[in-house]
């Protein structure tokens, strides 16, 4: 079993960043590969970044360039660097954790986190 616990989150204006983060419980955290969605109001989930269990990464178009996955498998987080942010960022942004990385990439993860409000204004 793991849990995830996302922070981070808040509003900030077009151009800034933020930093979320995820702390995941349980054993065996560097053995899932993690990742990062979104939802916006009236819109269904969508993938924003992944890593795996060795550092690959992975991100969706909308954010390439932008935004940076990491992971520290000593202190069991994962964290979401988000630079040059936009409106259309807005959203509520969900960690995630699989053992699969398919499973993880179409958005059928195992575990889910509760969620962090992420509000870019113009």
């Amino acid at each position: 079993q793991v849990q995830l616990v996302e922070s981070g989150g808040g509003l900030v204006q077009a151009g800034g960043s933020l930093r979320l983060s995820c702390a995941a419980s349980g054993r065996s955290f560097r053995n899932y590969v993690m990742g990062w969605f979104r939802q916006a109001p009236g819109k269904e989930r969508e993938f924003v970044a992944s890593i795996s269990s060795g550092g690959s990464t992975y991100y969706a178009d909308s954010v390439k360039g932008r935004f940076t996955i990491s992971r520290d498998n000593a202190k069991n987080t994962v964290a979401l660097q988000m630079n040059s942010l936009q409106p259309e960022d807005t959203a509520v942004y969900y960690c995630a954790a699989d053992a699969v990385y398919f499973r993880l990439r179409v958005g059928v993860s195992d575990y889910w986190g509760q969620g962090t409000q992420v509000t870019v204004s113009s």
